[in-house]
C-alpha cells in the first residue's frame, strides 16, 4: 500500500465484488466489478472492515469476517482487478 495513504474509519474506497461462481462454459451470472465502498474499521494492523455499497443494497466486511479481513490489492494497469479486495480509488 502506498505510504502517504493510511486508512481511516469514514475513507472512501473501491471493493471489488467476488462475483457468482463460474459456470461450466466460463461465464458468470454476476460477474466481478468494482463497486464504492467505504472503511468502517481499521486495526492496529492496518487491516480494514468495509461497508460495500451495491445497487440492490449494502455489504459489510468486518475485520473477523468468516474469510478473514478484506485484504488490499493495489491495481496493476492493464490487468484484471483481483476479486474480494479492496483498493484507493484511482485518480482522474
Amino acid at each position: 500500500m502506498p505510504s502517504a495513504l493510511v486508512p481511516t474509519i469514514g475513507r472512501a474506497v473501491h471493493y471489488v465484488s467476488q462475483g457468482s461462481p463460474v459456470r461450466p462454459d466460463g461465464t458468470q451470472a454476476f460477474p466481478s466489478v468494482r463497486r464504492s465502498a467505504e472503511i468502517t474499521e481499521v486495526d492496529e494492523e492496518g487491516r480494514v472492515g468495509l461497508l460495500v455499497k451495491n445497487p440492490t443494497g449494502l455489504f459489510f466486511h468486518p475485520i473477523g469476517h468468516e474469510n478473514g479481513p478484506c485484504p488490499y490489492a493495489e491495481p496493476v494497469p492493464g490487468a484484471p482487478l483481483q476479486p474480494g479486495t479492496w483498493h484507493w480509488p484511482e485518480r482522474v
